[in-house]
C-alpha cells in the first residue's frame, strides 16, 4: 500500500462524460479517487437529492471500476453563503452543507473542501463574518456527527487566501472534524502579492491540513493555468505538506475544450506522482 493518495478533480474531465466513463478515466490515467464537484450551478447541486438508488448505483461503480470518488470540492456556498445578509441564502446554504453531508456519508467520501468565503456576491461586514462563524459551529457538529471532515480551501479573496487565515478559525472551533484543505496555486499567489514566504504560510498549518489541492497558478490568474507553465514550486509545496502530515492530494485543473484533454491528465500524474513518490521514498 502507498503512502499517499492522488486524486483527479472532476471538472478536469469534459461533463457530457457519465460517472462510468469518468471513473475509468481517472483509473486509465493513474489516479487512485476522484474528487466529485458541488457547485453553484443548478446541475451540481441537483446532486445533493440524487435518490438512495442513484447513490447506490454510484458506490457499485467504484467498486467494478476500483476508483472511488473520496473528496468532494463543496463549492456551491459561493452562490449560497452561510455568511449571508439574506436569511433565504442563509438557510439555504446551510441545507447545501447538510445535504452534502449525508451525499458524503452515503457515497463513502471522507473529505469535503468548504469555500473559504463569509460571502462571496454580497459586501462582506462585520455581521456577516460573525454570522459566517455561528454557522460553521452548526456545520462542524452536523459533520462530527457523521464522522465527515472538512476542510477549509484557501481561496484567491482577502478573507481566506492563507492557510494561516483559515487556521484561525480551525483553533477558534477546535474540533478533529474542521481542518485546512489548502490550495497550493492560491496560496502562492497570496505570498507574492504580501511578500511571504508560502513554506511558512503551509507550517501554520501543521497536523490540521486534511489534503491538498496541486493547482497552478500566475500572479492575479487563479484558474485554467497549465501545469508547468506557472509560478508554483510543487517539488516545495509537496515537501513541506508532506511533512506537515498530508497524505492525501488532488490535482486540480479544468477541461477547457481541447480534444487532448487526456493529456491533461497524462502530464498533471507525470508531475506529481514522482515528486509524491519521492516524499514516500
Amino acid at each position: 500500500m502507498k503512502a499517499y493518495t492522488l486524486g483527479l478533480y472532476e471538472k478536469a474531465m469534459p461533463k457530457e462524460l457519465n460517472w462510468k466513463e469518468k471513473l475509468e478515466t481517472a483509473k486509465a490515467a493513474g489516479y487512485d479517487f476522484v474528487e466529485i464537484s458541488i457547485d453553484e450551478t443548478d446541475e451540481k447541486l441537483a446532486r445533493l437529492d440524487w435518490s438512495k438508488e442513484e447513490r447506490r448505483e454510484l458506490v457499485d461503480l467504484m467498486y467494478q471500476i476500483g476508483v472511488p470518488i473520496r473528496t468532494m470540492c463543496l463549492s456551491g456556498h459561493r452562490k449560497y453563503p452561510i455568511g449571508s445578509s439574506d436569511p433565504e441564502i442563509c438557510a439555504r446554504g446551510m441545507e447545501i452543507m447538510e445535504k452534502a453531508i449525508q451525499l458524503a456519508d452515503d457515497l463513502g467520501i471522507r473529505i469535503i473542501q468548504l469555500a473559504g468565503y463569509d460571502v462571496y456576491y454580497e459586501e462582506s461586514t462585520s455581521e456577516t463574518v460573525q454570522r459566517f462563524g455561528e454557522n460553521l459551529k452548526k456545520c462542524e457538529r452536523m459533520a462530527a456527527r457523521a464522522g465527515i471532515v472538512l476542510g477549509f480551501e484557501t481561496m484567491e479573496t482577502e478573507f481566506m487566501n492563507t492557510v494561516e487565515k483559515a487556521m484561525k478559525y480551525v483553533n477558534k472551533i477546535d474540533s478533529p472534524y474542521l481542518g485546512v484543505y489548502p490550495d497550493m496555486g492560491n496560496i502562492t499567489n497570496a505570498a507574492k502579492e504580501y511578500g511571504t514566504d508560502v513554506l511558512e504560510d503551509i507550517r501554520t498549518g501543521t497536523g490540521h491540513l486534511d489534503a491538498v489541492h496541486l493547482k497552478e497558478t500566475v500572479p492575479g490568474v487563479f484558474r485554467e493555468v497549465p501545469f508547468g507553465t506557472g509560478h508554483v514550486d510543487f517539488p516545495s509545496v509537496i515537501h513541506e505538506t508532506w511533512k506537515a502530515g498530508v497524505r492525501r492530494y488532488v490535482t486540480e485543473f479544468w477541461y477547457t475544450g481541447d480534444p487532448e484533454w487526456k493529456k491533461d491528465l497524462d502530464l498533471a500524474v507525470g508531475m506529481m506522482r514522482p515528486l509524491l513518490d519521492a516524499q514516500e521514498a
